[in-house]
């Protein structure tokens, strides 16, 4: 099976936002993780979920061009 042309950049852009945001979670996780989350780490964790969310709709519609 072949890919369409620019495919595997798409697929690339999109496989390291994921990585971007795995990272973050476990950056929070590690920076937070003083026999709990807490609160601020909670805050974190939902910070980089939204952020996360703003940034995959940025990348479809940068690649949606």
């Amino acid at each position: 099976m072949e890919l369409e042309e620019g495919m595997v950049r798409k697929i690339a852009i999109s496989v390291a936002a994921v990585g971007v945001f795995v990272a973050c979670i476990v950056g929070v996780g590690a920076v937070y993780n003083d026999g709990g989350m807490g609160s601020t780490g909670g805050l974190a964790l939902v910070g980089s979920i939204a952020l996360f969310v703003i940034v995959m709709a940025g990348v479809g519609v940068v690649l949606s061009e």
